[in-house]
């Protein structure tokens, strides 16, 4: 035990070598811990996924830095992760408890109409919702856009008309 000490230390009082020796170790558990979390956490990009990265970097940076002793942080750390997992499962399961956990699809524009309440809820403006037109499409106007849509991940997706008239 006191050789552990020695090389990762104990409270904020850390050397440089046991700072980096926390740091080399987390690296390795941090990768175990995001294989047992699941791909989904850096892959799909729902708020729901983004609050735990946000969270496990947090409190992984304070076991490094000897804010919180090391190993509890690492069991906070798995809990976070088993919680998250668990969650995710759940929603996977009841459509209620991932649409509470992950929300809904917010329809901004259909068929030549622009839902400015849905905009306000969205905190987007007409401006934004262009600038997603052109990044995501390549498209100047919604003119051959059926429906433009708020994802849970917070991209817009749009749906492009099928209709083939020359006048859109």
């Amino acid at each position: 035990m006191e050789t552990i000490d020695q090389i990762f230390g104990k409270g904020t009082d850390l050397t440089i070598f046991q700072i980096g020796a926390r740091s080399f170790a987390m690296f390795f558990i941090t990768l175990v811990l995001i294989r047992l979390g699941g791909i989904r956490m850096f892959g799909k990009k729902s708020v729901f996924d983004d609050i735990m990265v946000i969270m496990l970097g947090a409190i992984l940076s304070r076991g490094v830095v000897g804010a919180n002793p090391f190993f509890q942080t690492v069991v906070a750390s798995a809990v976070m992760i088993l919680v998250h997992r668990f969650l995710a499962w759940i929603s996977i399961k009841n459509a209620s408890i991932e649409k509470l956990i992950k929300g809904t699809p917010i329809l901004l524009y259909k068929d030549g109409i622009i839902f400015s309440e849905n905009l306000q809820k969205t905190s987007l403006s007409e401006s934004d919702l262009m600038e997603s037109l052109r990044l995501e499409t390549k498209l100047q106007s919604l003119k051959k856009i059926k429906t433009a849509t708020m994802e849970t991940s917070g991209r817009i997706s749009f749906e492009i008309s099928s209709k083939t008239d020359e006048s859109l």
